[in-house]
């Protein structure tokens, strides 16, 4: 249940700032899959191994990062300054899940 929740959460976080980034469309959808991608993988070495955090988070947004990079480089999948769109929309939905665990 906890990786359903974390997932959901972060879509539902990282998909408006996405909107707000300016990406529609296709764009969308790999933002979502790309999450889909990271995100179990995130919480199960948090939770079942118990690696901390941060090098995680750091890790994320690197893989979250070079697939928006890859993709931004197709017609039709573009995608402005996709290091920072990973590591802002990473960087906020990780900070409003600490503070939900408070």
């Amino acid at each position: 249940m906890t990786f359903v929740i974390s997932l959901f959460l972060t879509l539902a976080i990282e998909l408006p700032l996405a909107l707000l980034w300016g990406l529609r469309g296709r764009a969308l959808i790999m933002v979502t899959l790309a999450n889909i991608m990271t995100n179990p993988l995130a919480v199960a070495l948090h939770t079942a191994v118990g690696v901390p955090q941060l090098p995680i988070e750091i890790g994320v947004v690197a893989a979250e990062a070079v697939v928006y990079a890859t993709f931004s480089r197709t017609p039709g999948w573009e995608i402005p300054k996709p290091f920072w769109l990973a590591a802002v929309s990473n960087t906020i939905s990780w900070g409003l899940g600490l503070l939900l665990q408070l």
